[in-house]
C-alpha cells in the first residue's frame, strides 16, 4: 500500500510517501509559520523524488491536531482537497500519537507519552502502550505528571514539555527516558494512518481547548 502523509500541526512541516513500511521519499522542515506556502512544494518534491504519480496512491493521512489554529487547518485543507480530487481514503492521526509512536519505536520502550506545552501550566497529553490512556487530552501539568507517575513500565517522553516533565517525574523517583522528538513527523503519521481502517468520514480538526479569541457580541 502506498500512502502519502503530511503534518503542519505544530512547529514543523513534513511530507512522506511510504510503500508499506518502506519510506520512498520524505521532507521535514522545522518552522513556526509559513506552512501554507511550504506544504504544496514539499509534497511535489516528495512525489517527484519517489517517481510516483498521485493516482498511484492508495491512501492519504494527515494530522488533525492538537496544534496551532492555522497550522492544523493547512494540512487538513490540503489533504481534503487531494481526497476529493483523487477519490482516495483519508485517515486522521493526532499530532501527539505521531510523536509518541516515533519515540516508542526509536527507543524500543513500550510506553510513550507526548507531552506538549499548551501554556497556562497545561499540556496536551497522549500516552501509548500497556493499557494507559490513549486519547489526546488537555491536562494540567500536575495532572499529567500524576498519570505518568502511575505507569508501571519504563516510559519515554516526547514533545515540547517533555524535558520539564522528565525533571518532575525523576524528582519523585520515576525513571523515564527523554526523546529528541518535539514535533510530529509525516513518516509516523503515514505508519499510524496505514494501520487505521478508513471510515469514509472526512477528518476534522481536533481542538482540545476553546479558542482564546472571541467573536464580538452582537449589538442589540
Amino acid at each position: 500500500m502506498k500512502i502519502l502523509a503530511v503534518d503542519t500541526a505544530l512547529g514543523a512541516c513534513s511530507a512522506a510517501l511510504l510503500e508499506d513500511e518502506r519510506v520512498l521519499a520524505h521532507r521535514y522542515e522545522v518552522m513556526e509559520r509559513g506552512h501554507a506556502e511550504a506544504l504544496a512544494p514539499m509534497v511535489q518534491a516528495v512525489m517527484g523524488e519517489a517517481g510516483e504519480t498521485f493516482p498511484a496512491l492508495d491512501r492519504l493521512a494527515v494530522t488533525v491536531g492538537p496544534g496551532t489554529f492555522t497550522g492544523q487547518r493547512v494540512g487538513l485543507a490540503f489533504m481534503r482537497g487531494l481526497r476529493l480530487a483523487l477519490g482516495k481514503p483519508l485517515t486522521g492521526v493526532t499530532s501527539l500519537a505521531a510523536m509518541a509512536e516515533q519515540a516508542r519505536s526509536e527507543t524500543g520502550i513500550s510506553v510513550a507519552a507526548a507531552v506538549h506545552d499548551a501554556r497556562r501550566d497545561e499540556v496536551y497529553l497522549e500516552i501509548l502502550g500497556e493499557g494507559m490512556p490513549s486519547s489526546a487530552r488537555l491536562e494540567t501539568f500536575e495532572g499529567a505528571r500524576a498519570l505518568l507517575a502511575a505507569a508501571t513500565a519504563d516510559t519515554v517522553l516526547a514533545g515540547t514539555a517533555a524535558a520539564r516533565m522528565a525533571e518532575a517525574l525523576r524528582a519523585c523517583g520515576k525513571a523515564v527516558r527523554l526523546s529528541a522528538v518535539i514535533a510530529p513527523n509525516a513518516i509516523w503519521v503515514a505508519r499510524l494512518g496505514a494501520r487505521l481502517e478508513p471510515t469514509g468520514l472526512v477528518p476534522r480538526p481536533l481542538y482540545l481547548r476553546a479558542p482564546d479569541a472571541k467573536l464580538p457580541a452582537a449589538r442589540s
